[in-house]
């Protein structure tokens, strides 16, 4: 039977849009798989915006900075507290005035003050006529007993004389021995008696020394109270007491200031040190002994390091330094400064320059810098010890190969870099 030919031209033309669509199908996915396994390309970066440096061998300063303040030392500094209770009078001078010792700062009062240092005065001369009194009194009494001494010295005598006579007269016979007796008995009495007056005069003596010291106890101490009272009398007129500079005065007119109250502070300009803040992470190999450089931007002091404070505040240490040199113009207390500390040398060491990431003994991502300059790839590095402008290069590296210090954080998803110039 035969089939009408326009039947199946149609159902032959069906045939081949299915194969052709089947065809594109296959053909779309194949292009979609092949793209998927391409590597994407690798991004643009301006080669202008990134800082690099090239990997050196050599020596390596181990370095530290730090910011910071020039201080007076301790013993170039002077604080004023009031002596006693007082009243801000006036202020002849402001914070940043000379001063010489006895420069006088401000004046002060106190009504009481002034009268116990005229009280201290009239019992320091109570206490010198009491001595006159009692050196005049001691003197009359030993006076008297020296008077009474030699009366009974020269009875004495007399009766010695007499009894020696006797003794002569007794031998020729003259004179009888009861008489001789009674002189000899005269002699004895009158010999106990000197030798009795001698003794009180001794013991008066001694009984004076003890009188006038203890009045001249009294005088000293007297005298020492009037010297404290003049003192505080004398404190009523804040002087400066060292050539140097005032620092700064903490009162006003007319404020009352009690006891012990710091009324102003001088120091001497030409004493001071830096007191430096370094971080905590990098301050761990700092010690005492060590050079560094203090910049006050008006020229470079060298000096060492001398005290490192214990305890960390706000995340640094304070490292004082002392300054060896000569002090430029300018330098003055509390003037900021920047320091760097010299920790040590290391010899013979790969090196580059400190990136903007990554800390010593720790091993970062770094672009290096192919050889045709237009492409970077991202190289795991090991970094070691540390210092303000390097870093030392464990491995990873090698000496003349270029990488990119730059902050390169927001390219953290690729490994690899087109330089753009």
């Amino acid at each position: 039977m035969d089939i009408p030919r326009g039947e199946s031209v149609i159902r032959s033309k069906k045939r081949k849009r299915v194969l052709v669509t089947i065809a594109a199908v296959l053909a779309v996915g194949g292009i979609t798989v092949g793209v998927s396994k391409l590597k994407p390309a690798a991004p643009g970066v301006d080669s202008t915006t990134v800082w690099t440096d090239t990997v050196k061998r050599g020596s390596m300063l181990r370095q530290v900075r730090g910011i910071g303040s020039l201080v007076p030392t301790p013993e170039a500094i002077r604080a004023i507290p009031a002596v006693t209770d007082v009243q801000v009078d006036r202020i002849l001078a402001l914070g940043g005035t000379p001063v010489q010792t006895d420069t006088v700062i401000m004046e002060l009062s106190n009504p009481q003050v002034v009268q116990e240092a005229m009280d201290a005065d009239e019992q320091l001369k109570g206490a010198e006529a009491d001595y006159m009194n009692t050196k005049a009194k001691v003197n009359s009494d030993l006076g008297q007993l020296r008077q009474e001494a030699a009366t009974v010295k020269a009875d004495y005598e007399d009766a010695k004389r007499i009894a020696d006579s006797n003794r002569e007269l007794v031998k020729i016979g003259v004179l009888s021995q009861q008489a001789l007796k009674t002189s000899e008995g005269k002699e004895e009495e009158l010999a106990t008696r000197y030798r009795i007056e001698q003794e009180r005069i001794a013991m008066s003596e001694k009984a004076m020394d003890t009188q006038l010291a203890v009045a001249q106890a009294k005088i000293d101490q007297m005298r020492a109270l009037a010297q404290f009272r003049h003192k505080q009398l004398d404190a009523l007129k804040v002087r400066a007491g060292i050539p140097g500079l005032l620092q700064e005065v903490d009162v006003q007119v007319g404020q009352r200031a009690p006891q012990g109250t710091i009324l102003a502070k001088v120091v001497q300009p030409q004493h001071l040190k830096a007191e430096l803040k370094i971080p905590e992470t990098t301050a761990k190999d700092v010690e005492p002994g060590q050079p560094a450089e203090i910049d006050t931007h008006n020229g470079i002091i060298p000096g060492k390091v001398i005290r490192i404070d214990p305890a960390a505040q706000n995340g640094t240490f304070t490292v004082d330094v002392e300054l060896q040199g000569e002090l430029p113009k300018g330098a003055r207390p509390d003037l900021s400064v920047d320091g760097t500390i010299t920790m040590e040398k290391l010899e013979n060491v790969l090196y580059v320059g400190r990136p903007a990431f990554g800390q010593e003994k720790s091993t970062v991502g770094m672009f290096r810098v192919d050889a045709d300059e237009k492409t970077a790839v991202r190289v795991p590095v090991e970094l070691g010890r540390s210092s303000v402008n390097s870093i030392e290069i464990v491995r990873g590296l090698q000496e003349g190969q270029e990488v990119i210090l730059s902050d390169m954080s927001r390219w953290d998803n690729v490994d690899r870099i087109r330089l753009e110039r």
